[in-house]
């Protein structure tokens, strides 16, 4: 059976291939699903560990029927998916003797839903996930170490935004922007959709992990092509509403910050996309008071005006157009608009895109299904062709301003695999010196990078706008920084190494070292995550 899992910052969907209708179909999971009639069946990405050391914990609608979600517990976990690949600012909670990173909470639930989905669906051979396409290659990199413990035979790799242009089954030839909202994210994405006659001729999309079926096999597929024309994101989304709603509140009406608070305040952001008026009733169980909190939709307005909403989807498209004009496309030569997430459903948002493109492009009946539903394509035979959203760099040090800076290698934009790997040579610095290091990373954006800490028992993201390319260094730890043993020692004055960088079909970095004056391969196709 395929299966396809969209693992949101607020909610993860599920959807399966029907054999019989040709037709993907949203599952639901018993006990772990919000069973709601306006939206198809959700899984809220909530995590209650009730033992780390076992590995016991509850997830989903498990979580908030027993009313753990509203309690002030460092076992609960909201908003996880934002704290995976991240530098986190502040403790992690220890729990049962352990410290529980973000990494092992996000594990734990899609190793959980994937335990419970199995049996309902007679075992699983295929599993599509998607991703978005801000993500860092660490964040990739963790779920590709999560998926090889898991019972499936093959695995791929999707991007968000690409899997919701599938999921909306347009026509072919058209060129479709994405705008993929939801709590964790703004994913911008521009994407052409064709059919193919052609024979692909390796495989299909990014492959995590392959079962026995073997490539050739696979290789005669025929497919329908997804390309992607340009990618621009941000680290923003529903969960920044919600603690700007809390933090609204905290102000006006003196509440405490804490789960309830940030549930009510979910609520009313939520009932603000269908009416212009919303309520909730806060009890403090402590003062005995109640308090009923109130909101319209101007107020939320000025609220997003407040903290630079507008400025940073405005800087989002800004970006993701610029790439679009490199290649000879204009805003007019957009086709459709497809909004996906639960943050699109909100009025406000909906008008920001109205700026842009006329009413009868956009479209927005799928916000929650679209991307699942889309990723299932890659099982039926859809090759995606795709590029590098970030650079790859090595650091240097910059006599100009006194400090460490980074020089790109391979450019955001190139395709992947690379036909050619980029070369580069380097020689000693120093007499007799042993070995030479290089520090690697993987370049964000130039106009500042994004901030995770810990606010209370909130997990926040801020924009920093330094102006200094935003960086995730692969490979900068002892013993890994080293990338060439000298023998005989270096000296200054004469090229000595020489580094080829690959990136390979599942978009990792990899580098091959050459010793110049001995001609012996030092480092073969090494895999620079792995060195982080």
């Amino acid at each position: 059976m395929a299966i396809a899992i969209d693992f949101g910052t607020s909610n993860t969907v599920i959807a399966r291939w029907n054999p019989v209708t040709q037709q993907p179909e949203t599952i639901t999971l018993p006990g772990l699903s919000i069973q709601q009639s306006l939206n198809p069946p959700l899984i809220p990405s909530l995590v209650y560990v009730e033992d780390a050391n076992q590995a016991k914990i509850l997830i989903g609608q498990q979580v908030r029927d027993r009313g753990l979600d509203l309690k002030g517990d460092t076992r609960f976990f909201r908003s996880f998916k934002r704290g995976i690949g991240a530098d986190i600012q502040g403790f992690l909670p220890e729990l049962d003797g352990q410290i529980v990173t973000f990494e092992q909470v996000g594990q734990w639930f899609l190793t959980e839903v994937i335990q419970q989905l199995a049996p309902l669906e007679g075992g699983l051979d295929s599993l599509v996930l998607t991703v978005p396409v801000d993500s860092f290659e660490a964040y990739r990199y963790w779920l590709g170490q999560v998926c090889q413990a898991l019972p499936v035979e093959q695995v791929r790799m999707l991007d968000e935004p690409t899997a919701a242009a599938l999921g909306y089954g347009l026509a072919d030839q058209e060129i479709l922007l994405v705008v993929d909202f939801g709590g964790g994210t703004l994913d911008l994405s521009l994407v052409q959709l064709n059919k193919s006659a052609q024979t692909n001729t390796k495989p299909v999309g990014f492959l995590l992990k392959w079962g026995n079926k073997s490539l050739a096999e696979e290789s005669k597929q025929k497919t329908k092509t997804a390309r992607v024309l340009a990618k621009a994101g941000q680290n923003l989304g529903g969960t920044d509403i919600d603690n700007w709603l809390v933090d609204y509140f905290t102000k006006t009406q003196g509440l405490a910050v804490s789960p309830l608070t940030t549930r009510l305040a979910e609520r009313i952001k939520i009932q603000l996309s269908t009416q212009n008026q919303a309520s909730e009733v806060y009890f403090d169980d402590e003062n005995f008071e109640s308090y009923e909190l109130e909101l319209n939709r101007d107020t939320l307005e000025s609220i997003l005006k407040e903290h630079s909403f507008f400025e940073q989807l405005d800087d989002a498209m800004a970006n993701l157009l610029q790439q679009a004009r490199r290649q000879g496309i204009e805003l007019a030569d957009i086709n459709a608009v497809l909004l996906v997430g639960g943050t699109v459903q909100l009025p406000a948002v909906q008008t920001w895109v109205k700026q842009y493109f006329q009413p009868d492009k956009i479209r927005c009946e799928k916000p929650f299904e679209a991307i699942a539903q889309g990723a299932l394509q890659l099982s039926q035979g859809v090759e995606i062709k795709d590029f590098l959203y970030h650079s790859y760099g090595v650091r240097y040090w910059d006599r100009r301003n006194q400090r460490h800076s980074w020089h790109s290698i391979i450019k955001a934009g190139q395709g992947y695999p690379m036909t050619q790997p980029v070369e580069l040579v380097l020689g000693a610095s120093l007499e007799n010196q042993p070995s030479i290091e290089l520090i690697l990373g993987e370049l964000g954006t130039e106009t500042g990078g994004t901030e995770v800490y810990f606010d209370g028992d909130r997990l926040i993201t801020r924009r920093l706008d330094t102006g200094v390319t935003s960086v995730k260094p692969l490979n900068d730890k002892e013993g890994a920084r080293t990338i060439a043993q000298l023998t005989p020692p270096g000296f200054p004055g004469s090229d000595r190494i020489k580094i080829l960088f690959q990136v390979d079909e599942q978009r990792f970095l990899r580098i091959t070292v050459e010793d110049l004056l001995t001609n012996d391969t030092l480092l073969e196709n090494q895999l620079v995550a792995q060195l982080s």
